[in-house]
């Protein structure tokens, strides 16, 4: 019988005994602070419009003819930047919720401080030596194959830091022995030869190696690029997410996926940049959905900022370094078609510090619940030391 959400929630808070193990978690980071206030804009709420007369996005109301620069309305109350319009079909399937107002309790206004924090799964004053995924892999019921955590770029993330075997690479065909295809079979039969008379730990570790790489061969050209017609946009994440989709369909056991998409940081002229930056990850995340198709139903994506913009736009037509941001969580499995949000207004009287968005929700209580149901570990306690997750109802 399968895991239900709810037996799930109870195994993991109750301690007993383990939750199947739930697919595939797909870790993108926004680096640079995205401003949350512009990507799900209170669209009903004044003083947003007070506080932000040039970059506001503009209400649905009917009154602009122009959709380039109109906010797509979810709820009434909160609406969608207009270059984000490739995801509301999976808002409106149930397969993307946005958590507003989301953040750490760090007040940092360091981006190397804050992201750090946040992948390490740390708070003020609590800063983990290890990356919360590397502390979920660490802790999972099962151990995993060599591929089970791949990082698309030239580094690991320090969420992944202390993870057993994670690989950082640009492209999923670095894992290919390069050879020419006469030679290759010998070669393979000889390396399979070695590590079976090599036998213990060594031996199993290169025979996973060699099985993910005989794995990722046997993908033909169709697959390598994409399915169902998915049509990525160019650039750094539609590659990165292009990649990721290969090797989930590929089945070579990845469990952890890590992407990034930067240049949030938009203190000057800020419309001039935002919109591409927008379309870019909603023609990206809707390009990924439909590419995986039926392994989408085992895929969960949680997309994340160091921390939110200020309230008011700056003299540069900008915004500067605030509190709370916003999070996208996409999957087959995802409570979506919502806003969850404990909402604290944007009005002067409600802000925090010199002008900032409350933190209402942490953000380790949307990855804890994501660890605890969609990746089934029940040993959440360890994967964010410290800190009680209070499951939020998104997956």
């Amino acid at each position: 019988m399968g895991m239900t959400r709810r037996r799930a929630l109870r195994l993991w808070m109750a301690g007993s005994e383990r939750p199947e193990p739930r697919g595939v978690l797909v870790n993108l980071f926004l680096r640079g602070g995205a401003d949350g206030l512009n990507l799900v804009p209170p669209h009903a709420e004044d003083a947003y419009y007070s506080a932000r007369p040039s970059l506001a996005i503009a209400r649905p109301d009917g009154r602009s003819d122009d959709r380039s620069k109109t906010a797509i309305d979810l709820d009434g109350f909160f609406g969608l930047h207009p270059a984000l319009r490739p995801l509301k079909p999976l808002y409106d399937g149930g397969q993307l919720a946005i958590v507003h107002a989301v953040g750490s309790d760090d007040r940092t206004r360091s981006h190397f401080e804050a992201q750090d924090l946040m992948e390490r799964g740390g708070a003020a004053g609590r800063n983990p030596g290890s990356g919360w995924l590397a502390r979920h892999l660490r802790t999972r019921a099962e151990s995993g194959t060599p591929l089970a955590a791949v990082a698309i770029g030239e580094t690991i993330p320090e969420s992944l830091r202390g993870a057993p075997g994670a690989s950082a690479v640009r492209r999923v065909d670095a894992f290919s022995i390069q050879l020419p295809p006469d030679r290759r079979a010998t070669f393979d039969r000889a390396l399979h030869r070695l590590y079976e008379a090599e036998g213990g730990q060594l031996g199993a570790a290169g025979l996973q190696v060699l099985e993910s790489v005989a794995a990722m061969n046997r993908l033909d050209a169709s697959e390598g690029e994409s399915h169902s017609g998915a049509a990525y946009p160019e650039g750094e994440l539609g590659d990165a997410l292009r990649q990721v989709a290969r090797l989930i369909r590929a089945r070579v056991g990845l469990e952890i996926a890590c992407v990034e998409l930067g240049g949030w940081d938009t203190h000057f002229v800020q419309a001039t940049l935002f919109g591409s930056l927008a379309g870019a990850l909603a023609q990206g995340l809707a390009a990924f959905a439909a590419d995986l198709a039926s392994d989408w139903n085992r895929t969960t994506i949680a997309a994340m900022t160091e921390f939110g913009r200020r309230v008011r736009e700056n003299v540069s037509l900008g915004t500067d370094h605030g509190r709370a941001g916003v999070m996208f969580v996409l999957g087959g499995g995802v409570r979506g078609g919502r806003v969850i949000a404990d909402w604290p207004g944007v009005a002067a009287d409600r802000l925090e510090g010199p002008g900032d968005v409350r933190v209402t929700t942490d953000y380790r209580d949307v990855l804890g619940e994501i660890v605890a149901v969609r990746l089934g570990n029940e040993r959440v306690a360890e994967v964010f030391p410290g800190h009680t997750v209070r499951p939020i109802g998104i997956v």
